[in-house]
C-alpha cells in the first residue's frame, strides 16, 4: 500500500535517506513529466511535487539538497537521445567526449574528468548502471532500451556511493520488470541510412515473479568518408539485449537479477588536418594524401587502412532489498566483463606508416551493502560498505609499415629521388657509422611489442547521519573511509635498432675506443668508469663528453627526433615494486532548512578522494626519484640513482610518471530549490578544487600522466522550469564555470600556475520547449525543441610539440522532434539533431611524429529521421 508523508519535515528526511539509498532525484524539468510517465516512476503528481517509491520509499524530489539534473526516459524518447554521448545537450554542468574509438570517451562534471584512452586511469566521473559501478567509460555506452531516468550529481559523492568519484556520479536508473504484461517496439530511419530497433517486454511468470527483456540494434553509414579506400568512417553498428528476473514474495521482499549483452563494432574515428606542417611535404612527395585544412568539416580522411573498434561489454548483477520495521537493506552483487579492441592508422595519411594495434580485457566484481533507517525520531542513519575487484590486461602494439623508412629518410633531408628509387641513402650511413646491420633501421615488423597486467582491489565504509533537532531543519554528517591496492606490471619490447642507442653514449665510447686504440665493443662500463676517474685521462673524458652533447661536433644528435620508442623498463624491478597503496576518510556537512512547502535551501562542505592512476602506456617512466637521465637521456652522464645504481638504466631511459599520486576534491556549496504552481527553479553556487588532479595529456608519440597541484573551479548552476499552461513546458538550465590551475608547475607545457585550463567553456545552456496537446480522445500531439549552447572557449592550452595555437570551440546545438501519440498506443514522429549543421571542432592534437602538424576531430553533423513506435 502507497502512503505520503505530510508536513515540511518527514518527507525531506526521507528524501535524504531514501535519495542516499536509491537516488530518485530530479531537477525541476522532471515535475512536468507526461501523465505516462506516472506508473513507470512509480510516481503520483500534483502541481507542485512528485513523489516516488524507488526502493519502497516515498521522497519528495525538490527538497532533496544536492545539486542534481536528471533526464527522464520520455525526455531520452523525444530527442532521440540514445547513449551517454547525446546526454550534454541537455545537461549543461556535463560534458562528453568521444575521440580515438568508439570505446575512447571522457565523462566531464564542472570542468573536471579524465580517464579516456588510458585503463590505468580511474575516471574522476563515476558512471553507475542501476547501482552497479561501471569502471571504465567503453562499459558504459550501451543504447538501454528503457530507461526510467538518467540522473547527473555535480560534486564528489563518497557518503553515497562506496566507489569513490571525485567531480561527481552519472547514475543511470532502468525500470523494474512489471506485474502487469507491456511493452514497446520501436523503429527509426534516418539520414546516413540510419536504422534503429529497439523492444522490450515485461509481464508477471506468477504473482510473486515478474519478467522484463529488451533490446537494441542500431546501424548507420558513416558520416564521413576514408576517401582513397572508398570507405565510410564515423558509422554506428551496436546491438545490446538485457534480461531481468524481479521476486516479490511479500511486502518486505524484493529481489532483482540482471543480465547484459552489448557489442561495439564500428570504424571510428574521423579525424582532419588544421595545420600540414613540414612532414607533409615528404607525405605527398611519397605519392600519399591527407585531409586538406580547407576540407576539415568535410569529414574527409585518408588512411592506409580501414579503423577497426569492437567492444564487447556483459556481466549480471542481483540487487536484494529487504525492509523490516524501520530498517531496509540492500545487498547490490556484480560481476562485469569488458573487452575493448581496436586498430587505427596513427599517422592519419594514406602513406603506409604505421598502425597501432590494442586488446584489452577488464574483469570487474563488485559488492554493496546498505543499511538504512526511518525512524520517527530526530535521528536517522545510512550505513554502507563497498567492495571492488578489477583485473585489466592490455597487449598494444605499433607495427611499421612499408612506406615508414622511406618517409623519415624525407624528413632527415635525404635526398628524395635516392629514396624513391631505392638507393643507399642516409639511414644507410648512419647503420654503417654505428655498426648496425644494413637495412634495419624502421624496418622491423613491430616498432613495439608492449604487455600490461594491473590488479585493483578496494573496498570502502560510508554513511550519513541525519539530525532534525526541529521540523524542516536537517544536519547531515557522512564519511567514507576508503582503502586503494593497485600492482601492476609492464613490460615492452622496443624493436628498432636506432631506438636502442643513445647518441651521446654513442658518441662517447666511440671517443674512448678511439683515446685508447680499442674496438667500441670492448668500452665496457668499466672501461669508462676507469677513463673517466683516472686523474690522467679524466680531462680527456670531459672534453669527449662536451663535444657528445653539442650538436656541432657531434653529429649523431640529428637522430634523435627519429627515436620515438626507446627501450622500456619493465615493472616490477629491483627498486619499483610496481604497487600503489592508497587509503583516506572523506567526509560531509550539511544543513538544510525548508523554509516554507515551496522553498528549501541548503549548504554544504565536501570532501572527495580519487586513487592513484596508473600509466598503463609505453609511455610509463620512472619517477625522477628513482632515476635521472644524463644529458641527451645519457646514461653515462647520470647522476647517481637508485636505478642507475642497481644497473637497470636502458638507452634513452628517461624518468617521467609510472602513476599519478590520488585527487583530493574539496567542494564549498549553497543552494535553494523552490517550487510554486507552474514554476520551480533551482541554484547552486559552489567552490570546487581537486588537488593533484590527474592530467593526461597526448604528447605527439606518447602521453603523459601527471599530477597538477591544484585546480579549482568556481561557478553557478541553475535551472528552472515554467508551465505557464496545461500542456506548455519550458526548461532553461545554465552553468558558469571559472576555473584556474592554481599550482600546476610539471605540466608537459610548462608551468600553468595561474592560467585558465583550456577547454571548458565559461558559459553552458541548455534550454527546451516542449508542448503537448491532447485531444478528448487521449490523443497527443508532442513538440519539442531544445537548444544547447557552450561559449567559446579554447581547446587547450596549447600543444607539447606544435606550442600555442589560437583553435577556439563555440557549440550551438538545435534538436527538434515532434510526434503523434495516438491513444491506441501508435505513435508517429520525426526528429532533428544538430538542425542547423553547426560545425565545431572537437579537440586538437599533435600529428603523431610529424612536428607543426595539428589534427582534430570534426563534431558530428546533422541528422534526422523518422520514428514509428507501440506501447502495449
Amino acid at each position: 500500500m502507497r502512503s505520503y508523508a505530510t508536513g515540511i519535515a518527514t518527507p525531506l528526511r526521507t528524501a535524504l535517506l531514501a535519495g542516499a539509498a536509491g537516488f530518485a532525484i530530479t531537477a525541476p524539468t522532471a515535475a512536468f513529466a507526461q501523465d505516462e510517465d506516472g506508473p513507470e516512476l512509480g510516481a503520483d503528481t500534483d502541481s507542485n511535487v512528485i513523489i516516488v517509491t524507488a526502493s519502497k520509499r516515498e521522497q519528495t524530489l525538490q527538497e532533496t539538497p544536492i545539486s542534481v539534473s536528471v533526464t527522464t526516459g520520455e525526455t531520452l524518447e523525444n530527442a532521440q537521445i540514445r547513449d551517454v554521448l547525446d546526454l550534454q545537450t541537455v545537461t549543461p554542468s556535463l560534458r562528453v567526449s568521444q575521440l580515438q574509438t568508439s570505446s575512447a570517451s571522457t565523462f566531464i562534471i564542472r570542468g573536471f574528468g579524465n580517464g579516456d584512452n588510458n585503463f590505468g586511469i580511474e575516471p574522476s566521473v563515476g558512471v553507475f548502471i542501476d547501482g552497479v559501478f561501471r569502471s571504465r567509460s567503453a562499459a558504459a555506452l550501451s543504447d538501454l532500451p528503457n530507461v526510467q531516468r538518467i540522473e547527473v550529481l555535480n560534486g564528489p559523492q563518497s557518503t553515497l556511493f562506496g566507489k569513490n568519484a571525485s567531480a561527481g556520479v552519472i547514475s543511470v536508473v532502468t525500470r523494474e520488470p512489471q506485474f502487469e504484461f507491456g511493452g514497446s517496439v520501436e523503429a527509426v530511419y534516418g539520414n546516413y541510412d540510419t536504422i534503429v530497433l529497439k523492444g522490450d517486454v515485461t509481464g508477471p511468470i506468477s504473482d510473486t515473479l515478474a519478467f522484463s527483456i529488451d533490446g537494441s540494434y542500431q546501424r548507420r553509414d558513416g558520416y564521413g568518408e576514408i576517401v582513397n579506400l572508398n570507405e565510410d568512417i564515423n558509422d554506428r553498428n551496436r546491438w545490446s539485449a538485457r534480461g531481468q528476473l524481479l521476486l516479490e514474495p511479500n511486502s518486505d521482499l524484493k529481489v532483482r537479477a540482471i543480465v547484459d549483452y552489448s557489442k561495439i563494432d564500428e570504424v571510428c574515428c574521423s579525424v582532419g588536418t588544421l595545420i600540414a606542417g613540414p612532414a607533409a611535404g615528404a607525405i605527398v612527395g611519397l605519392g600519399g594524401q591527407f585531409s586538406p585544412p580547407s576540407d576539415f568539416f568535410e569529414r574527409e580522411s585518408f588512411l592506409n587502412i580501414v579503423p577497426t573498434n569492437e567492444v564487447d561489454n556483459y556481466g549480471g548483477s542481483v540487487q536484494v532489498d529487504y525492509s523490516t520495521g524501520p530498517l531496509s537493506f540492500t545487498s547490490i552483487t556484480a560481476y562485469r566483463e569488458l573487452e575493448n579492441f581496436f586498430q587505427s592508422d596513427i599517422d592519419f595519411s594514406s602513406v603506409d606508416n604505421s598502425t597501432e594495434v590494442r586488446d584489452q580485457k577488464v574483469e570487474t566484481f563488485t559488492q554493496e551493502f546498505r543499511v538504512a533507517s526511518d525512524f520517527d525520531g530526530p535521528v536517522n542513519f545510512l550505513l554502507g560498505a563497498f567492495y571492488f575487484d578489477e583485473s585489466i590486461s592490455q597487449q598494444s602494439q605499433l607495427q611499421n609499415g612499408t612506406q615508414i623508412r622511406d618517409f623519415f629518410e624525407l624528413l632527415a633531408g635525404a635526398d628524395p629521388v635516392a629514396v624513391l628509387t631505392g638507393q643507399p641513402s642516409l639511414f644507410n650511413q648512419v647503420e654503417a657509422g654505428l655498426g648496425l646491420p644494413q637495412e634495419s633501421i624502421f624496418t622491423t615488423a613491430l616498432l613495439s611489442d608492449e604487455n600490461f597486467g594491473f590488479d585493483n582491489e578496494a573496498w570502502s565504509i560510508f554513511g550519513t547521519i541525519d539530525f532534525e533537532p526541529v521540523d524542516g531543519l536537517v544536519f547531515t554528517v557522512g564519511g567514507n573511509y576508503t582503502d586503494d591496492k593497485k600492482d601492476f606490471a609492464l613490460s615492452q619490447t622496443s624493436f628498432d635498432p636506432l631506438a636502442n642507442v643513445n647518441l651521446v653514449d654513442a658518441f662517447i665510447v666511440g671517443g674512448i675506443a678511439q683515446a685508447l686504440a680499442i674496438p667500441p665493443s670492448q668500452v665496457t662500463p668499466a672501461v669508462i668508469n676507469g677513463f673517466a676517474t683516472d686523474p690522467n685521462t679524466a680531462p680527456f673524458f670531459q672534453g669527449i663528453a662536451a663535444a657528445a652533447q653539442d650538436p656541432a661536433q657531434n653529429s649523431l644528435l640529428a637522430l634523435q627526433p627519429f627515436q620515438f620508442i626507446p627501450p622500456f623498463l619493465g615493472v616490477p624491478n629491483a627498486v619499483e615494486d610496481g604497487r600503489t597503496r592508497d587509503d583516506k576518510f572523506t567526509y560531509l556537512l550539511r544543513a538544510s532548512y525548508q523554509i516554507s512547502p515551496e522553498i528549501n535551501v541548503y549548504a554544504s562542505y565536501a570532501t572527495g578522494f580519487k586513487a592513484s592512476s596508473i600509466n598503463l602506456s609505453r609511455d610509463s617512466r620512472p619517477i625522477n626519484t628513482d632515476f635521472i637521465a644524463g644529458p641527451g637521456n645519457s646514461t653515462i652522464l647520470a647522476p647517481p640513482s637508485p636505478i642507475l645504481n642497481a644497473g637497470l638504466a636502458v638507452p634513452n631511459l628517461v624518468s617521467g610518471s609510472r602513476f599519478a599520486g590520488p585527487e583530493e576534491t574539496e567542494v564549498y556549496e549553497i543552494g535553494l530549490k523552490a517550487q510554486f504552481e507552474g514554476i520551480g527553479f533551482n541554484l547552486a553556487l559552489f567552490d570546487q578544487a581537486i588537488e593533484g588532479f590527474q592530467s593526461f595529456a597526448f604528447t605527439g608519440t606518447g602521453f603523459a600522466l601527471r599530477n597538477a597541484g591544484k585546480q579549482s573551479v568556481k561557478g553557478f548552476e541553475f535551472d528552472a522550469t515554467v508551465n505557464p499552461v496545461d500542456g506548455l513546458v519550458y526548461t532553461f538550465a545554465v552553468t558558469y564555470l571559472d576555473p584556474l590551475f592554481d599550482s600546476f608547475p610539471g605540466s608537459v607545457l610548462g608551468d600553468l600556475t595561474g592560467v585558465r585550463p583550456a577547454g571548458i567553456p565559461e558559459f553552458s545552456i541548455a534550454t527546451s520547449l516542449t508542448y503537448t496537446h491532447e485531444w478528448d480522445s487521449g490523443t497527443r500531439l508532442i513538440s519539442r525543441v531544445d537548444y544547447n549552447h557552450e561559449s567559446n572557449t579554447a581547446i587547450n592550452n596549447g600543444l607539447p610539440t606544435f606550442g600555442p595555437n589560437n583553435f577556439t570551440r563555440e557549440v550551438n546545438l538545435v534538436n527538434t522532434s515532434l510526434t503523434l501519440a495516438l491513444n491506441n498506443g501508435f505513435e508517429v514522429g520525426a526528429y532533428a539533431r544538430n538542425l542547423f549543421d553547426d560545425e565545431y571542432i572537437l579537440t586538437i592534437f599533435d600529428g603523431v611524429a610529424q612536428n607543426g602538424t595539428v589534427l582534430g576531430y570534426p563534431n558530428q553533423p546533422r541528422t534526422y529521421g523518422g520514428v514509428v513506435r507501440y506501447k502495449f
